[in-house]
């Protein structure tokens, strides 16, 4: 669809489509820059879709229709094809470890731009390599 005055979407059936898809759609409505609306029609609606129904009527922000869908449908695998469910990989838990996730960041981004830890750089890299290296299959620390 590319109507850029169009105003309005009315979704029959919105139960049936992920938070992607419905972000997607919304997004189509209002591009001319005035008022736009955007109506979810929701037919038996189980509680996992009403929830996803409900984070399109709290927000417009994508990044937080995303961090929903994440939530919903889990993070799929790190290394494979699965886009959703439960990763069979038990390194971290995505949203839980965000912080920690930002903390290892820094340490390596330092780590890495600092030639006087050069020393510090071959050990963690090692440290990871032998604990996640069956899990890594294919992956080259360098």
């Amino acid at each position: 669809m590319d109507i850029p005055n169009a105003s309005a979407i009315v979704v029959e059936n919105a139960e049936r489509f992920g938070l992607a898809e419905l972000h997607q759609l919304r997004g189509r409505v209002g591009r001319g820059g005035q008022q736009a609306w955007c109506f979810l029609s929701a037919g038996k609606a189980s509680p996992d879709s009403a929830g996803r129904l409900k984070v399109m009527t709290e927000t417009t922000d994508g990044f937080k229709v995303a961090e929903a869908d994440l939530m919903n449908r889990g993070p799929g695998e790190f290394l494979g094809v699965r886009q959703s469910g439960v990763m069979d990989m038990h390194v971290m838990r995505y949203l839980r470890d965000v912080k920690l996730l930002a903390d290892v960041d820094r340490a390596v981004r330092e780590v890495s731009e600092n030639p006087g830890l050069e020393e510090e750089r071959i050990q963690l890299m090692a440290a990871a390599k032998e604990k996640f290296e069956k899990k890594m299959e294919g992956i080259i620390f360098n």
